[in-house]
């Protein structure tokens, strides 16, 4: 395994760097579940990206992201996991534990915030979330931003 320092994590800087999209303005959206071995991001797919803070001034995290969506263009859209409880906010849908956490712990994704990743801007090191809670996520997304 690459061993990443802060100043080269994949989507950290330059034109891979992952970004924040509104959800509003990204066209029409259609969300799928494709994952496939074959060494390319898919939707359906937990890979890791740098994640910057929602200030927006510079800083941000590692961490894994569900992709839920390829644009036209290219990129992806996918939406962060985090391991903090968020038990009974509607904006988190809760998805258990699996293996992109090393520590097996529960794991949420928040369906309020869309990343905009580039494949030159993300690392395949976890694996694919099953249908069932792809779908979980999707119909959140298909509720709150009306994607398909």
């Amino acid at each position: 395994m690459t061993a990443f320092t802060d100043e080269n994590v994949p989507g950290r800087s330059g034109p891979s760097a992952t970004t924040q999209a509104d959800p509003r303005e990204v066209g029409r959206v259609r969300t799928e579940y494709s994952p496939a071995h074959d060494g390319d991001p898919d939707p359906g797919e937990i890979v890791w990206t740098w994640v910057p803070f929602e200030e927006n001034d510079g800083r941000g995290k590692d961490r894994p992201v569900l992709v839920v969506a390829r644009e036209p263009a290219g990129t992806f859209l996918a939406v962060q996991l985090s391991s903090k409880r968020h038990d009974g906010d509607r904006e988190w849908v809760p998805i258990g534990s699996g293996p992109w956490d090393r520590s097996g712990r529960e794991s949420w994704v928040d369906v309020d915030r869309v990343l905009r990743l580039h494949e030159d801007g993300m690392r395949r090191e976890a694996c694919a979330l099953d249908r069932m809670r792809f779908n979980l996520v999707r119909h959140r997304l298909r509720e709150r931003y009306g994607w398909s």
